[in-house]
């Protein structure tokens, strides 16, 4: 029996890859991370939304594709591998996530409607739930929330947070409305903007639906845990093609490096440990979808085993690359540095191992 991504998956996929290829070369990714040209990265947001990446999981009765999540993990993977400087993970697959499990009917409308013409994005802030901290105190209370959320992802074009308390109760803020500071996170990841947002008595719309609040948020961090997996695994493979490329050109001794022993078993261990992540990630987006009762494990094992697999891979990758790995010429620590983050995104290892042993009563 094959699994793995269809037709119609690899597509879309190869479609962005291309896109980044062609429009975000090294060189562009260095002047967007230094702030040096912003309309750069407007144009390729432009040009990555009329792909129809924001609509991957809006309805289609909303004007969305209505794609599942193996669709999303696909993109994220070509994402990670252009090391895209763009949103996706919270604007794109965990908001609408949220959206169908916490709203009601109402609700869903008005957000997917505007979410499909791209008038609203969303940046994600549920740390809250899974990772607080002692001064964050984010408390929901008459349709008006105080407090503040750090590391809110997908910072980038957001005109609403969508923010958890520590329930599990999901709710929207326009980030115009009054009474909201917010602080740029410094974070080695350059590629990306997290920040820290404080609320005072800011008005808040509370997503409300007949499910379990828990169901809704677990859904949403499960979803965005696996899109975060396939990330890394697109940057893993990227720097495992960069690495290999390398050592068939540098030479010592008068001898390509790759020809050396050494070289080659680093290359081959990448490369065998990364291919089961594959299908380990496919597996869990598809389990989300089609599998209840396994979907809050695999998205665990996909995070967490993805994340070290991924850790090792950026090690050996610039490892191959000598000290040249080190430089910005080459730009290989903006890979490096995406998957170190994406570590920590949504939970550590341990912390997502911890929640595993708990889905098995362990």
């Amino acid at each position: 029996m094959y699994f793995g991504l269809s037709d119609d998956q690899i597509f879309f996929q190869d479609n962005v890859k291309k896109f980044l290829e062609d429009t975000a070369p090294i060189d562009v990714i260095r002047k967007v991370t230094n702030g040096q040209d912003k309309s750069c990265k407007d144009n390729l947001h432009k040009g990555i939304v009329n792909l129809g990446i924001n609509n991957i999981l809006i309805p289609e009765e909303n004007g969305g594709l209505g794609l599942d999540l193996l669709f999303a993990t696909a993109v994220s993977q070509s994402l990670g591998e252009g090391v895209a400087t763009l949103p996706f993970i919270g604007s794109y697959v965990m908001a609408p996530i949220s959206i169908k499990y916490g709203a009601n009917d109402s609700q869903q409308k008005f957000y997917f409607d505007e979410m499909s013409k791209n008038s609203i994005n969303f940046s994600i802030g549920f740390s809250e739930f899974f990772g607080s901290r002692n001064e964050s105190n984010l408390v929901f209370s008459d349709n008006k929330v105080n407090g503040r959320t750090f590391f809110v992802i997908d910072n980038d074009y957001a005109t609403h947070v969508m923010l958890s308390d520590k329930k599990g109760q999901i709710g929207v803020v326009n980030l115009k409305s009054a009474g909201i500071k917010e602080v740029d996170l410094t974070t080695v990841d350059k590629t990306r903007i997290f920040r820290e947002i404080c609320f005072n008595d800011t008005e808040i719309d509370i997503l409300k639906n007949t499910l379990n609040s828990n169901e809704a948020i677990s859904n949403a961090i499960d979803a965005g845990r696996i899109v975060t997996a396939a990330d890394s695994l697109g940057a893993s493979k990227a720097m495992i093609d960069k690495a290999v490329d390398y050592s068939k050109d540098r030479k010592q001794f008068n001898r390509v490096i790759g020809s050396f022993q050494a070289v080659k078993h680093m290359c081959a261990e990448m490369a065998s440990e990364l291919e089961p992540c594959y299908s380990l990630v496919w597996h869990a987006a598809h389990s989300f979808d089609c599998n209840d009762d396994d979907k809050k494990l695999m998205a665990c094992h996909a995070k967490s085993h993805t994340s070290d697999v991924s850790k090792m891979v950026s090690k050996k990758a610039t490892e191959v690359h000598g000290g040249m790995g080190f430089t910005d010429l080459l730009g290989l620590h903006y890979w490096f540095k995406r998957i170190g983050v994406n570590r920590q995104i949504l939970g550590t290892p341990d912390l997502v191992r911890e929640e595993a042993a708990k889905a098995q009563n362990l």
